[in-house]
């Protein structure tokens, strides 16, 4: 049974953030009634109720999934996501949903970091519960790169570690993947999601550095340890066969980072 051949909702988790301000409108867009998960109260709208409840204690999440065939999880935060995964999952089993749609990470089962080693046991949770699924597992946002490079070049030099590379990938496009997968059959783990090329971190920094008209020099650096042997071995980059975005770093820059007006500078580095 697909999303759209029920008259249940969908519950979405995560709807407010970057990503779920996106997919809420394009399901609504569908016709689909849809249960938005926050753990604060948040006012309603047509087509959209929005419940309370916390993922990382469990409080009211199998109330939210009562009734529900199709979930969209797309909440996370700094810590917490394996527990707020496998509180759901096992929420969606025990209330009989038949589609668990998740968002992941590309990288999740090779780089030794402890982000994505929490990512790789939330992405378990998914897969195990018994609960039919799809998994996509994206780049990074082109938002969470502006954020990272927007505090980069705060700084009088920026640090810029060799072989770190990047395929950040638009949330918009992500949404719509997802949007897809949940309106369709559970289809297991897909085919990666991410941008159109891969940059090396000084690109996105300089790019960043040129949109917004500012001048700052470029400290190469090495990152040590087995985080910067998987970073150099591209182990963080999308697998064989992955779908490309077709928004790329730039395109994002020239509409979200508008340089001061009489400052078309370039950076130093």
């Amino acid at each position: 049974m697909t999303a759209t051949s029920s008259s249940a909702p969908v519950l979405v988790t995560g709807g407010t953030g970057t990503l779920g301000s996106h997919v809420v409108p394009l399901l609504r867009a569908h016709g689909l009634t849809l249960r938005v998960l926050s753990r604060s109260p948040r006012a309603d709208s047509d087509g959209v109720t929005h419940v309370r409840g916390d993922l990382v204690t469990g409080e009211g999440v199998a109330e939210a999934v009562r009734g529900v065939r199709t979930v969209v999880h797309l909440a996370g935060g700094p810590k917490g996501d394996d527990t707020a995964a496998r509180n759901l999952a096992e929420a969606a089993a025990g209330a009989g949903v038949t589609h668990l749609v998740y968002i992941s990470v590309i990288g999740v089962d090779t780089m030794p970091l402890a982000w994505f080693r929490t990512m790789r046991r939330a992405e378990e949770a998914v897969t195990t519960s018994g609960v039919p699924y799809s998994v996509l597992r994206a780049a990074q946002f082109h938002d969470l790169v502006l954020k990272m490079a927007a505090g980069m070049t705060r700084l009088p030099v920026v640090p810029a570690p060799g072989g770190l590379r990047f395929e950040p990938v638009d949330a918009r496009e992500v949404a719509a993947r997802l949007v897809e997968l949940a309106l369709g059959e559970p289809a297991g783990l897909v085919p990666d999601l991410a941008g159109p090329r891969v940059y090396d971190l000084a690109e996105l920094v300089r790019g960043h550095l040129a949109a917004t008209g500012r001048r700052r020099p470029l400290l190469p650096l090495r990152m040590p340890g087995k985080a910067g042997r998987a970073y150099r071995a591209g182990e963080n980059l999308a697998s064989d066969g992955a779908e490309r975005g077709r928004r790329g770093w730039e395109e994002f820059l020239a509409e979200r980072v508008a340089a001061p007006a009489g400052s078309p500078v370039r950076p130093r580095g």
